[in-house]
């Protein structure tokens, strides 16, 4: 068999693009050709990084059109920031309407910034034929997967599905200003982490092989609050930071959020998933974590009780870095250490999916349709913490609903 290789050019040259680069190591039949960014450095970067992986001839391209039509580039992976979503899209959908030819794009979490921009999303590539894929790694992380088919084969199989799972993702905060700002984000914590969490729970308590239409999403019940942040002093101190144009004291953003999901599963029962995020999480750095229960099993999940941890005594002072966990908060002391993040967290596996689909002309086990779905749930979620209720999904009026933090309204 002559061997198929996918060439894949990425949008974004930033913490998350530099992720898949690295999670390229692990997958062998791609090969990253391109790279754009609005700064043409930084994406010289991230096209070096790949090179010297040696994951592909990457380099970089003046503009998206340029990467899109590039004869030995395949697919498109989206990975820039939220309020870029559309206008990134809409490039690499005019360059195909000139006769570029692509197997395939994939857009990374969230798929847009409420209900009203993730269905223009969708109909956008839609229109374009593409085969698209709703990028979400934590549902590819090797401990969930693995976790989930060992309960569902034997626990659920021998005493019956389980009934609560739980999910959280924690850390001090993101890295770059437009994260904080609600108006480019396109919320808090809720929307740039709760889509994580959420489909954690949801992948979970859904039975192996089946449909996502298996569980019938009831009602939601959320709350957000600004626990750290918007106080006088760590306001001062995110400002100096991020740049005056995150001022918490002004226009603050969410740095918790709980949301609570009722679903109908498939066998008439009512199964729960519980979805904890924040931006004012202290310790040793980023914490994935997750639970499921069921009548005689459970399963739990933390990132950070790994199989590697360092000790630094006072004495050891050096640079701050985040060269032993994702978002590493302190230098010194017991130190856990996850030794391959990227496979860890489930960008290898994630990668790997989307290549072979793209490649084989298969839908991928994740497209838009998820990725819009998550939305929903998610602008669902501000609607309750707005209105202080559990509210039965979907709610009227969520297809136009903007949340209060996108517009610069909410006052914790």
């Amino acid at each position: 068999m002559a061997e198929r290789r996918l060439g894949i050019g990425i949008i974004g040259s930033g913490f998350n693009a530099k992720f898949h680069i690295q999670a390229f190591v692990g997958v062998r039949d791609a090969d990253v050709l391109g790279i754009w960014s609005p700064n043409n450095e930084h994406a010289r970067e991230a096209a070096s990084l790949a090179r010297k992986l040696r994951v592909g001839r990457a380099k970089a391209f003046a503009t998206i059109d340029e990467m899109v039509e590039h004869p030995g580039i395949d697919a498109i992976w989206v990975c820039g920031p939220n309020h870029a979503r559309i206008a990134n899209l809409k490039e690499v959908i005019a360059a195909v309407a000139r006769g570029a030819e692509l197997k395939g794009i994939a857009c990374e979490k969230p798929l847009a910034r409420n209900a009203a921009e993730a269905r223009e999303v969708l109909r956008m590539v839609e229109r374009a034929k593409l085969n698209h894929g709703y990028m979400e790694n934590q549902l590819f992380a090797p401990s969930i997967t693995r976790g989930r088919d060992i309960i569902w084969a034997r626990g659920a199989r021998l005493t019956g599905r389980p009934y609560l799972a739980r999910a959280a993702e924690e850390h001090a905060g993101p890295h770059m200003p437009w994260f904080w700002q609600g108006k480019l984000q396109g919320g808090g914590v809720l929307n740039d982490m709760m889509c994580h969490s959420i489909e954690v729970v949801r992948f979970l308590l859904t039975k192996p092989g089946a449909p996502r239409s298996s569980l019938t999403l009831r009602n939601v019940s959320a709350q957000i609050a600004s626990l750290k942040w918007s106080r006088r002093e760590y306001a001062a101190k995110l400002k100096r930071a991020m740049g005056k144009d995150v001022d918490y004291r002004r226009r603050p953003a969410e740095d918790f959020a709980t949301v609570t999901a009722e679903f109908e599963a498939e066998d008439g029962n009512t199964v729960i998933g519980e979805a904890t995020t924040s931006w004012s999480f202290v310790g040793a750095g980023l914490r994935l974590s997750g639970e499921l229960l069921g009548p005689e099993y459970s399963l739990q999940w933390n990132t950070l009780d790994t199989d590697l941890k360092l000790f630094f005594s006072r004495e050891v002072k050096g640079r701050a870095g985040e060269d032993l966990v994702e978002k590493q908060n302190a230098e010194m002391g017991l130190m856990p250490v996850v030794s391959d993040e990227a496979h860890a967290y489930g960008y290898v596996a994630e990668d790997r999916h989307f290549v072979q689909a793209f490649l084989d002309e298969q839908t991928p086990s994740l497209t838009f349709h998820d990725g819009l779905a998550v939305v929903d749930t998610l602008m669902t979620a501000y609607m309750s913490a707005e209105r202080g209720r559990t509210l039965s999904f979907p709610p009227r009026g969520l297809t136009t609903f903007k949340p209060a933090v996108a517009r610069g309204k909410w006052r914790p």
